[in-house]
């Protein structure tokens, strides 16, 4: 309780000290309508994420096991730097383009593990995880119209993003760290009614940063939103990612996601489900991995808001985590709003608790059972103070 009120303590003190914001001025009266409208679909900005986790079992290590953002635990960490530019397409300016560097250690996180079973990391992976977006597309007149992306582009799949700035909670969900953050490919996205939109996309891999072989892999999404309230959205993906492209071996799975707001209030539920059939060498067997995940958030009195996400991660086979295990977490967060001419910066107190069973369950712990061994523990907590920052010329 006591660092609660310290957090928000410093938190009133530095909104004290916001001076009024400067409204932006207007463009030039010379410049033309159309022109007006070209210049309004440029954007940049730029975003910093920086956090300090106390995990109470002070692994020795400083890891955070089976996870890919948010690994490092016990230190100050600058786990996000990004800085980008896009240009929106729309019927007056149909070519688009998006393109973005990051750094920081979630990028670290995203490149995949040498020793992965299912394959390994493009040699340049390392250089290629610094691109958060690299694409260009184009607003074809088709119907309502058809965008076209090509490039490295968002994922469709997920409720989570790999940005914690846009998410309800600061630590991203088991799901989202174990589904795709970016694709690398073309997308064709279409919007059929006011209620449904649709995408098929062409893409690398699973995990653009792997490279299991020289197939490509698709997938499509449905969102419906069947009242202003209530939206559902299917994704599903299908694509060899072993180093056998026989069609037995392909990976198939599926992410669902209802979400429903109300005022001030906001409950999405995702439920994920993938299975493959292992390479001979690793036992030619079916195996599978699911979970599923609740978000709510509440805003409260501006510029308070309080999010809770409970969720559950099955991977019997150790196909995604690297460990055959059953994870149960619950995450609890406050967050705090600061708006400052075209800046924002959220101050996110965040508690979450996570619980690890199975054959090879469980989370770091201080010291060595052998050595070079850490040991593991069923349990940990975690406290993260966290403060993103964010730029956008809007």
């Amino acid at each position: 309780m006591m660092l609660v009120l310290i957090w928000m303590t410093a938190i009133s003190a530095v909104r004290a000290e916001e001076s009024p914001p400067t409204s932006t001025p207007p463009p030039p009266a010379e410049n033309s309508e159309q022109e007006q409208s070209t210049k309004s679909l440029w954007r940049y900005g730029a975003y910093l994420d920086l956090t300090y986790p106390i995990d109470f079992n002070f692994p020795e290590n400083h890891q955070w096991r089976s996870k890919v953002t948010t690994q490092r635990v016990n230190d100050l960490n600058l786990n996000m730097a990004l800085a980008y530019v896009r240009k929106e397409a729309n019927e007056s300016s149909r070519w688009g383009m998006e393109f973005a560097l990051q750094t920081g250690r979630d990028v670290d996180g995203e490149v995949p593990n040498a020793s992965d079973r299912f394959g390994h990391p493009y040699e340049p992976a390392e250089t290629f995880s610094h691109f958060s977006r690299a694409n260009v597309s184009y607003l074809a007149p088709i119907g309502t119209g058809l965008t076209i992306t090509a490039g490295l582009f968002n994922s469709f799949i997920g409720y989570d993003s790999f940005y914690a700035k846009d998410n309800f909670n600061y630590t991203r969900s088991y799901l989202a760290d174990n589904s795709p953050y970016f694709m690398f490919g073309v997308s064709a996205q279409y919007r059929f009614n006011e209620a449904v939109k649709g995408v098929f996309y062409v893409i690398n891999r699973y995990n653009f940063l792997s490279y299991p072989n020289n197939l490509p892999s698709y997938g499509t999404q449905v969102s419906w939103a069947a009242s202003p309230r209530v939206t559902f959205i299917q994704n599903l993906y299908y694509g060899p990612d072993q180093s056998n492209t026989n069609i037995q071996y392909w990976r198939f799975f599926s992410d669902s996601i209802l979400e429903w707001k109300r005022d001030a209030f906001t409950v999405a539920f995702a439920y994920d489900i993938g299975t493959e059939r292992a390479i001979p060498q690793a036992g030619d067997r079916q195996v599978f991995w699911t979970g599923g995940a609740i978000w709510t958030r509440w805003q409260l009195a501006q510029p308070w808001a309080i999010a809770v996400r409970p969720e559950l991660y099955y991977d019997p086979d150790g196909t995604l985590t690297g460990a055959r295990q059953f994870i149960k977490a619950v995450t609890t967060t406050l967050e705090y709003k600061w708006l400052y001419r075209w800046t924002t910066t959220l101050f996110r107190l965040e508690y979450r608790f996570d619980h690890s069973t199975g054959p090879q369950g469980g989370f770091y712990t201080g010291g060595q059972v052998a050595p070079g061994i850490i040991g593991l523990t069923p349990s940990q907590n975690l406290l993260f103070f966290s403060v993103l920052w964010s730029f956008d010329s809007r």
